[in-house]
């Protein structure tokens, strides 16, 4: 294809425009061959596919016709593969402090590692670059294994993909915990990547924060994820993580995306669940201007269990869009989802879910739940469940709820003193509170709660 990419879906013959997410680029990153021709064959791939487009079901009430990915390129330090420079080091290590103690740390800055720490030998978790890994070749994309549009893009230009590999039988109670800071100038484009293998048998827990270093969300003396959406420099964030959690296992994840007002994401979660595996994945959305996640959880394994849950909180004019996929591919297998958010002022909020039971998933047993809190007359949530069933004895369930906050509520506090204002903030506390309490992984619970009521403490009466 030469030095340059056509856009996706023009006539090969066009005047070449998008030069700056291409093969020869892709295969120009530092790592191992194999590395070197994956990256290669994913930018080959992303550039002779469409992009996606709202008409595509999948991209449905998105605003992904407004990306015009002229306006960026891979952010400098990944193409160059010089040191990513300097990380607000301070803040960092506040943030990361009031989550407790943990197993291990890892930060990437801009995708490439900066911080390597562990407090427990490689025969428990083994932390380290997929490309330094003897196994590197074979656990990226093990789960993740045919990705399209962005994910494509990730793999082409990931510059520096972490794997935490949990051996087999091992148990730790504090959690490994990465940090992707994203930083910058304008129309720089990230890669943060991510694959955790959750060996046979073992226990482990994630906590995956991606933070913009520039926009003062990372900011408190708790090194708490503030609401205020800081600076609105426009870049692209696509991050992807890969959860294989083995037969027997047990993986608490919870993820957390608190990224400046100017910043497109479109992240990607896939999950593979073994036999009697279980999976409990928190995902948390604070920032942002157009922010979505997809999060894909295939139970793969006779009796294995996944639990997902999300909370979002939308201001300003973001959108939030959650897509989720529970596919149960085995037999007795259960999945569990609630997604709960709020959108204020001229937000917007999506969530389309499927709960998908194949052929031979007898006995499978699904939930799928999500509530949303409208809390102006200028924002707006989309809700979008749907149910696909290939296979008889099984249970599956589906809801959702959009609207106001209940003025039966707010009376009941108004009439005893409480100002209007206030009122709207205790309620939509509580609205929270339930979800807030399920976070997996014990020492991320305050951090998340603060979170979620410094949103709630700028809703207006």
């Amino acid at each position: 294809m030469g030095t340059e990419a056509r856009r996706p879906g023009l006539d090969p013959r066009e005047v070449p425009i998008l030069p700056t997410f291409t093969p020869d680029i892709a295969a120009a990153l530092p790592g191992p061959s194999w590395l070197t021709r994956r990256r290669a064959a994913a930018a080959e791939a992303f550039a002779d596919s469409p992009l996606p487009t709202e008409k595509d079901e999948v991209w449905r009430y998105s605003r992904i016709d407004e990306l015009d990915l002229d306006r960026f390129g891979p952010a400098g330090s990944i193409r160059t593969g010089d040191d990513p420079g300097p990380s607000p080091s301070d803040r960092i290590h506040s943030l990361v402090d009031g989550l407790g103690p943990r197993s291990g740390l890892v930060v990437t800055i801009n995708g490439v590692l900066a911080t390597l720490a562990s407090t427990v030998g490689d025969d428990v978790i083994s932390l380290g670059r997929a490309a330094d890994h003897p196994d590197g070749a074979a656990l990226l994309g093990a789960v993740l294994a045919d990705p399209r549009d962005f994910p494509l893009l990730n793999d082409a230009f990931a510059p520096d993909p972490v794997v935490i590999d949990v051996q087999d039988s091992s148990m730790t109670a504090d959690p490994v915990i990465v940090v992707h800071v994203v930083t910058g100038t304008a129309g720089e484009a990230v890669f943060p990547r991510t694959v955790v293998r959750a060996g046979a048998g073992s226990t482990a827990s994630v906590v995956e924060i991606v933070v913009d270093a520039d926009s003062g969300i990372l900011a408190g003396s708790r090194g708490d994820l503030l609401s205020s959406p800081g600076d609105a420099t426009e870049r692209l964030v696509v991050p992807v993580t890969e959860l294989a959690v083995g037969d027997g296992a047990t993986l608490s994840y919870v993820s957390i995306q608190s990224l400046g007002a100017g910043t497109w994401q479109l992240a990607h979660q896939a999950s593979t669940i073994g036999a009697d595996a279980t999976l409990s994945s928190y995902a948390v959305a604070l920032g942002g201007s157009y922010a979505r996640l997809r999060t894909d959880s295939a139970l793969v394994g006779e009796s294995g269990t996944s639990s997902l849950r999300a909370a979002f909180f939308g201001r300003g004019d973001q959108m939030l869009d959650f897509r989720t996929l529970q596919d149960h591919r085995a037999p007795r297998t259960t999945s569990d989802l609630l997604f709960m958010g709020a959108v204020a002022d001229t937000s917007h909020s999506v969530y389309s879910g499927l709960i998908r039971v194949r052929r031979g998933a007898v006995k499978s047993d699904a939930v799928q739940t999500n509530h949303n809190l409208v809390l102006d007359e200028g924002a707006h949530a989309d809700s979008v469940p749907n149910l696909d069933i290939e296979e008889n004895d099984v249970k599956c369930s589906h809801g959702s709820t959009v609207g106001p906050v209940d003025e039966d509520q707010r009376y009941y506090l108004e009439s005893r003193g409480v100002k209007p204002e206030r009122a709207e903030q205790l309620i939509v506390a509580g609205f929270f509170e339930s979800i807030a309490d399920q976070v997996p992984v014990p020492g991320t619970h305050d951090l998340v709660a603060r979170a979620l009521a410094a949103r709630a403490g700028g809703t207006r009466g």
